[in-house]
């Protein structure tokens, strides 16, 4: 065999044994990633490694408990392993993520510096609104960067007590105005304090930056190429979108959400948000008076075991992010701790490869999810003492209170229903059923077209409650009314702290 001969036999053997690599790589090499643009996958949970008895174990927690969950989601190896709603709220309907929003507010401020539509996080937030005449202006406000609004440590004078800074915020004129005209608290960037109206600067930002609101801004960077087609995203009366929260999106668009935080900004072949913005922005960078740290608009827990982040929203609304478990949970609720919930989930990754399946504990769990959206068993309604009667169709005109209602009325019939009728200061008139047998009544037309859910019962002889449960709005109130003569006392608490007052109304003639 000539030299010529022996280097085309090497040259062979190199090849064969290419594509035998080749052949055995591609055999054992994991399948394409799934973008779930146009809809996600789903799959059982041993299938990724999870345990499907140990995810029911949390069903009977909740169940016990009485847990005022709305709607649990699961997200492993890109595929949904758990989607279960909870009456009354139902599947489809989008869900208000109250402060998860900021998340969303901080990854457009991300993806509109990657478009160098603003410079870094170093820029000066005053310097973007050149043409506003800016009161308390001094050298500390001059020096209030995009980044501290982001880490909540711009120490503008901003109360975050029952967020009466956001409260006033919204009673001014110019939201934006109100937020770049207080005074300054101490030095940018010495101290965390809880700041919603920053957020909602960053949303005037972003505004000023690309001539969109924040949702028109998202719609086109960020909703359309994940494939989240409808959102309800409220403005301020100039129309700068709420930047601190009220986004509302279905839990399976939530979900998208933390996919694309996840694969650190990006989906199918776009980097949507810069992967150098997304590795910062859920860094340490300010640390709150209990102990939680906080990043760029995310809470980040780099401590836990596994380390993850998350957007949390009052009520309980959190996506929760954890990168080493390729895992992303999504909790919708009206006031309840969703780390109750997420601990049978930790217990539940037994593993990093497929487990055997489980026909018993995927039956149980089958069973769990379809008892979680059914009503609650009706129960006797307790006997109207007479006062119903005398009370039944009267209008009680009532003074100032919390939530601007003007005027009710309620209407008994003996039944396992009642009616009532809400008057409010802006001419707005609600009329919905109450059950009164546990089982709470859904009726349609609440704030954004989403549906609302009352039941109530007698206290005693002379005393009603009812719960107005805004469901998908997150907002539950209690109204207990005393009636005396032609004299009502209402008392009115919102479950999650947002509203509370005690306020009286008398019988119109």
């Amino acid at each position: 065999m000539n030299l010529l001969e022996r280097c085309l036999l090497l040259i062979f053997a190199v090849l064969l044994a290419a594509a035998q690599l080749s052949a055995q790589t591609g055999a054992n090499a994991p399948s394409t990633k799934h973008w779930p643009t146009r809809g996600w996958r789903s799959s059982s949970p041993e299938a990724q490694g999870m345990d499907s008895a140990k995810l029911a174990e949390a069903f009977d927690y909740i169940q016990q408990h009485k847990v005022p969950i709305h709607s649990l989601l699961i997200v492993r190896n890109g595929n949904i392993v758990l989607d279960a709603n909870f009456y009354p709220f139902q599947n489809g309907q989008m869900h208000d993520g109250a402060s998860m929003t900021k998340s969303v507010t901080s990854t457009l401020i991300g993806i509109a510096i990657g478009q160098h539509k603003l410079s870094g996080v170093s820029q000066s937030v005053l310097s973007l609104f050149p043409l506003r005449t800016i009161a308390n202006r001094d050298e500390r406000k001059e020096h209030v960067t995009i980044e501290q609004l982001l880490t909540m440590t711009s120490n503008l004078d901003c109360r975050s007590q029952h967020e009466i800074t956001l409260t006033e915020m919204m009673q001014s004129k110019d939201w934006v105005k109100f937020m770049l005209d207080l005074p300054m608290a101490n030095d940018p960037g010495n101290k965390f304090v809880y700041c919603s109206g920053g957020m909602h600067l960053l949303s005037g930002i972003i505004s000023q930056t690309t001539g969109l609101s924040a949702l028109e801004f998202a719609r086109r960077e960020l909703f359309r190429p994940l494939g989240i087609n409808d959102a309800v995203w409220p403005t301020d009366p100039n129309g700068i979108t709420h930047g601190w929260g009220d986004l509302h999106l279905r839990p399976r668009d939530w979900a998208k959400l933390g996919y694309l935080w996840l694969n650190q900004g990006r989906w199918e072949d776009r980097q949507l948000v810069p992967v150098d913005w997304m590795e910062t922005a859920i860094q340490v960078h300010s640390r709150a008076s209990w102990g939680d740290q906080y990043g760029y608009g995310f809470w980040v827990h780099a401590d836990r075991n596994p380390p993850e982040f998350e957007a949390l929203g009052r009520g309980g609304q959190r996506v929760s992010v954890l990168p080493a478990r390729n895992l992303v949970v999504v909790f919708t609720g009206g006031q309840f701790e969703p780390g109750d919930i997420g601990r049978f989930i930790g217990q539940s990754v037994k593993s990093d490869h497929p487990l055997p399946e489980s026909p018993s504990g995927a039956a149980r769990l089958a069973k769990a999810i379809n008892e979680a959206k059914r009503p609650p068993a009706a129960q006797p309604a307790a006997p109207e003492p007479p006062i119903s009667k005398t009370v039944s169709g009267k209008s009680y005109q009532l003074e100032n209170n919390p939530i601007d209602l003007r005027s009710f009325s309620l209407k008994f019939s003996g039944s396992n229903e009642a009616v009532v009728r809400l008057e409010f200061t802006d001419g707005r008139i609600e009329q919905r059923p109450i059950g009164l047998n546990a089982v709470p009544r859904i009726s349609l037309g609440g704030r954004f077209g989403l549906p609302v859910a009352l039941e109530g019962a007698w206290e005693n002889n002379d005393t009603f409650v009812f719960n107005y449960n805004e469901v998908a709005n997150i907002n539950s109130y209690s109204f207990r009314m005393t009636f005396s003569g032609g004299d009502v006392s209402v008392q009115l608490k919102e479950k999650t702290g947002l509203k509370e007052g005690k306020f009286h109304g008398r019988q119109s003639l």
